[in-house]
């Protein structure tokens, strides 16, 4: 039975909306496509807040919808103020705010604010000549005596991070793509510029920023190389064989981002921030950056998301990163996201997908911190199957066969099984559809009440129904052979107990508790392989 929090008596202290909430992220080109086209727009989410809505979320983070050439399908923005004709008008998006609030749901959108498009009217003026007043927003260097680049510094995408422009005589720096060019963060009209933008959104009503790499926005002036890390680990990629020291994580980056906690402090409402942290240096930039009250509210990293195996370990090692110590940010969590393969493939080794997700959502919401649910999560989608050909992610095809690549995770979201391209478009869409994922699709499972979404829809109400869940500590007591950890807040302790592996294991119930929610559960005396159940101790 899913318990219903207390009344509040009226004399509760402040509580911020996004502190332990549950946010939905849609990758707009995956939605809903409601022009014909293949690709999702921003009316296609308009059409579907209903159902985002009905699985009781907090809030909405729609990654980049702004004019692109889509090199990186809207990570490499030309129009900070816009939207992509492919997405709609600036019209949409109001509409598309006016709906979610009206539904009780916050807007939370991406900025891009560690690099451009080479095709940004910024970066258009500062590669014209040395003099301009665009010269210095980006990062640019000489060349070396022999016309080499000015140092190591290698791509995220493969190859060195300098690409040379014979209008200035120099090489410009980017971290991802060459078109991606790296903005000079730390000059002060490049901050103005960024904040402005900041600005421009949050006056049309947005309730918070997703703050894409924000650990590559300032690098080292000097340029210096980075040194190569001890051997070992997972390489697929020149970048992976350096300690990122000096393209990315300089500590100039902090003074930035108290302005822009000061820029959304100074709006109503308890408007959110929230940093993708990635990189070798993860855990230690993301409680830098959410440290106080003067920086961000809260961040995430990779902890999971790259993670070939779902380990009790795993799980102790985020819950140790944020022990809730005084003055400690707010963490955040995601196990399935534009930039990774879906956990449900990544961590199933062979054992049921559709048990696998139930259980995962289960300990998603059980976590402490917030917890973003990706789009088709809620369906217990597996990562779509993208034939070569298909391929469009640069990252994919650089790195093929090696990766599964981010095209899986970004598949057309399925709504009618038995409608052309699953309901999400009347044409062929950028992505196909994975032969999987009709028999996946919204209106088959609202109509089995024992469906994945209906589970999800379930389990995700534990966390408005327990407060505990929502902002309570988080206490490891084993991880071997189950994951068991406690959450307690308020006059609640609950419980709760996963196994991860592959055999049944012997558990019961402790004494003094009572079971509030279970998946996947088997006879008495045993938990089976992704079982998973959440306990309540009884009040005396």
């Amino acid at each position: 039975m899913i318990m219903s929090p207390a009344p509040s008596s009226g004399s509760e202290p402040h509580r911020e909306w996004w502190r332990g909430a549950v946010i939905y992220q849609i990758y707009p080109r995956s939605f809903a496509d409601t022009t014909g086209d293949g690709i999702g727009d921003l009316n296609g989410i308009i059409a579907h807040l209903n159902h985002v809505a009905s699985l009781g979320v907090d809030a909405v983070w729609i990654s980049p919808f702004y004019p692109s050439p889509m090199k990186d399908f809207g990570y490499d923005v030309a129009d900070y103020c816009g939207v992509d004709p492919a997405f709609g008008t600036l019209a949409d998006f109001d509409r598309l705010v006016e709906k979610a609030h009206g539904l009780g749901l916050k807007i939370i959108v991406d900025q891009v604010w560690s690099h451009t498009s080479d095709q940004h009217a910024w970066f258009k003026a500062s590669r014209q000549d040395r003099t301009n007043p665009y010269a210095d927003w980006y990062v640019w260097a000489d060349a070396k005596a022999d016309g080499s680049p000015p140092n190591n510094w290698q791509s995220v995408f493969g190859g060195p991070g300098w690409t040379w422009d014979a209008r200035r005589g120099q090489y410009y720096q980017h971290n991802f793509l060459p078109e991606q060019p790296q903005m000079n963060g730390r000059h002060p009209a490049v901050q103005e510029a960024l904040l402005a933008v900041g600005r421009f959104w949050l006056d049309r009503g947005v309730d918070g920023f997703r703050l894409d790499a924000v650990n590559f926005m300032i690098n080292d002036p000097s340029l210096r190389d980075n040194p190569p890390l001890p051997p070992g680990g997972k390489r697929t990629r020149p970048f992976d064989f350096q300690d990122k020291l000096y393209n990315q994580s300089h500590p100039d980056i902090l003074a930035f981002l108290t302005r822009v906690r000061a820029l959304t402090d100074a709006y109503p409402g308890d408007r959110f921030t929230v940093a993708e942290v990635g990189g070798d240096h993860a855990a230690r930039e993301m409680k830098a950056y959410t440290a106080g009250d003067r920086h961000l509210n809260s961040a995430y990293g990779f902890l999971y998301l790259y993670a070939d195996k779902l380990t009790a370990d795993r799980v102790k090692t985020g819950a140790a990163m944020w022990p809730g110590a005084p003055g400690e940010g707010w963490p955040s969590w995601t196990f399935s996201n534009h930039d990774a393969p879906r956990a449900v493939s990544r961590w199933a080794e062979g054992r049921d997908e559709r048990a696998l997700a139930e259980m995962l959502m289960l300990l998603l919401v059980s976590l402490r911190g917030n917890v973003f649910v990706y789009y088709g999560e809620e369906l217990g989608l597996p990562q779509g199957q993208v034939p070569f050909e298909r391929l469009v992610d640069p990252e994919a095809i650089a790195n093929w066969p090696r990766t599964l690549g981010r095209d899986g995770a970004r598949t057309p979201m399925p709504w009618k099984a038995d409608a052309p391209f699953a309901g999400f478009s009347t044409v062929e869409p950028w992505l196909p559809i994975d032969a999987r994922h009709p028999a996946l699709a919204v209106e088959t499972q609202e109509a089995n009440a024992k469906s994945m979404l209906h589970a999800t829809r379930r389990l995700l109400a534990l966390r408005r129904a327990h407060p505990a869940l929502r902002l309570g500590d988080m206490t490891m007591q084993a991880t071997e052979p189950l994951l068991v950890f406690s959450r307690d807040g308020g006059d609640e302790r609950l419980l709760a107990v996963f196994n991860l592996g592959h055999e049944a294991h012997a558990w019961a119930a402790p004494e003094g508790y009572a079971v509030i929610d279970a998946v996947n559960m088997g006879k008495a005396g045993n938990l089976p392989p992704l079982g998973g159940v959440l306990l309540r101790r009884a009040t005396t």
